[in-house]
């Protein structure tokens, strides 16, 4: 069986290629096909020796720094790649991996996401991003986005079977595309944290800083809760800006690897997390590092984490509202030192794992595979 791979675009490998790492291993001899690829093969090694397919796009001028100013131009790239003769088309799909031309005879899964949230949700931010909020070539760039919702939808249409990352996204999908999903959660590799470690007093928060983290809430949130310690992983256009808000218990590290990370997950009193997230496998590897989580309840999260067990879920995105979680949480450990328990929480996490993805996908391919 021929195996082709789509994925978006391969700039950073963040949460969506550790997805498509894991499906790359899963079929060791596909093809791989990508708007554009400017990734060193040291930051993915699973791509050495890989064939890949890039379009047009990567050789259009600034594409390295600016190819989301091509996004225009993605539904045609996307839709030029050549994929006659593959038997089993798998897309992994945020924008526009999705809408590739299927052979006819092949089987096309899509492992979505979000729907594009560029054409949708999110077409006011991408305005402001790429300079065009306002003025005629905003007019302009809103109707480029509005025959990209066109294409988005038409194209979805072309996918056999649709896989959600939550059902979260399952609804977006019915919502969006008027198409039914399954749920098969992203992988999170649970087996490199240690979760039997002391837990200590200082709450942590990570992430890229951008502004639909709400990184200004938690910040501005323990800056009020002067008498506990907050650490503050990663950057991003917003670290400045977050950083100036803060109070003196509240420290920043800028940017960490994945192993000084995990260590402060293992020893943390508790994971805060404030963002609306898809699936969020940041709040899933704090609990498999035994850090219970306290965050926005909506989205991702509210399937992931159990409230009252593995962590506090607020209904909404307020400092308020968060400092009442945590003193709440404060609380219930004074009272009971066996509450929020780590071993709960890596127990919750292993829903999640690597194994469990790769055990539910081969399962759907097989299946799929039977009945084609």
């Amino acid at each position: 069986m021929r195996v082709a791979i789509v994925h978006d675009w391969l700039v950073t490998w963040a949460g969506a290629e550790k997805v498509l790492e894991v499906l790359l291993s899963l079929f060791p001899d596909a093809e791989l096909f990508t708007m554009v690829n400017f990734l060193e093969v040291e930051a993915a090694p699973i791509l050495r020796g890989r064939r890949i397919h890039t379009s047009f796009i990567q050789n259009l001028p600034g594409a390295k720094s600016n190819y989301r100013k091509y996004l225009p131009l993605m539904p045609i790239a996307v839709e030029q790649f050549d994929l006659k003769g593959f038997d089993l088309i798998v897309s992994s799909s945020h924008a526009v991996a999705k809408g590739v031309i299927p052979d006819p005879e092949a089987v096309h899964v899509c492992y979505c996401y979000s729907p594009m949230r560029y054409a949708w949700d999110m077409q006011n931010q991408y305005l402001k991003q790429t300079g065009n909020a306002s003025g005629l070539k905003s007019i302009m760039m809103r109707w480029v986005l509005h025959r990209l919702r066109l294409w988005d939808f038409a194209s979805a249409q072309r996918v056999d079977h649709f896989v959600a990352i939550s059902e979260y996204i399952k609804r977006r999908i019915n919502s969006v595309y008027r198409r039914d999903s399954l749920v098969v959660y992203p992988p999170v590799d649970c087996r490199k944290f240690d979760y039997k470690k002391t837990r200590k007093k200082f709450y942590v928060t990570a992430g890229r800083m951008v502004p639909y983290k709400r990184f200004d809430i938690v910040v501005e949130a323990f800056t009020k809760l002067r008498h506990l310690e907050l650490i503050v992983i990663g950057d991003g256009p917003d670290f400045k800006s977050i950083k100036s808000m803060a109070g003196d218990n509240v420290h920043f590290l800028g940017y960490q690897s994945d192993q000084v990370l995990a260590g402060y997950l293992e020893h943390a009193a508790a994971f805060v997390f404030m963002a609306e997230e898809d699936f969020g496998i940041l709040p899933v590897e704090a609990q498999s590092a035994g850090a219970p989580v306290i965050g926005y309840g909506k989205g991702g999260m509210a399937e992931t984490v159990i409230h009252g067990k593995t962590g506090i879920l607020v209904s909404d995105q307020s400092v308020d509202s968060l400092v009442k979680a945590i003193r709440e949480f404060e609380n219930e450990r004074k009272g009971n030192e066996t509450a929020f328990c780590a071993i709960d929480c890596h127990e919750n996490a292993l829903r999640f794992s690597r194994e469990r993805f790769c055990s539910e996908l081969e399962f759907l391919f097989d299946t799929v595979a039977k009945s084609s």
